[in-house]
């Protein structure tokens, strides 16, 4: 059985699970997966930033509305549920866990208490991030000693 750890900001569209599930064929995997809840206030900036980037002007002048550091964690524990049920109807199996701490080292920590196989990093794009290569998968290709893959997530479930 392959064993991914699968790191993600909110809940998997149909379209994500459908993706993930499918790239390694017929072998079956193990998801790992990590949530990391919005963040705090300094981080807005820069989801702004690439809302307006996307052409998502509305997104980014809504930006203030969404719930933000522990205010967010009820809402990624329904997101993380409704993403390990959809991976495991479509088949594969999963466990999951909200990061509490630095989503880097839960990643490592995870990684090894594992023993993955490889890490996937689906996120929306975060183009300021990207730029300098301080978005998760940029930084935790240094870190976590398997193979990281990087996808972007579909928007619509």
């Amino acid at each position: 059985m392959f064993t991914s750890v699968l790191m993600i900001e909110k809940a998997l569209t149909s379209a994500d699970v459908e993706f993930v599930t499918t790239l390694h064929g017929e072998e079956p995997v193990f998801f790992h997966v990590l949530l990391q809840p919005r963040g705090d206030q300094a981080d807005r900036l820069l989801r702004a930033i690439d809302d307006i980037a996307l052409g998502e002007l509305d997104e980014a002048a809504r930006e203030g509305e969404t719930p933000e550091g522990e205010a967010a964690k009820g809402e990624g524990e329904r997101a993380l549920d409704v993403s390990l049920r959809a991976l495991r109807a479509a088949g594969g199996r999963a466990e999951g866990r909200l990061v509490e701490d630095h989503p880097l080292d839960a990643l490592k920590t995870l990684v090894t208490e594992v023993d993955a196989d490889e890490v996937i990093v689906l996120t929306d794009p975060h183009y300021v991030e990207e730029f300098f290569h301080r978005d998760w998968a940029s930084r935790a290709r240094h870190k976590v000693g398997v193979p990281v893959l990087k996808l972007f997530s579909h928007s619509k479930a």
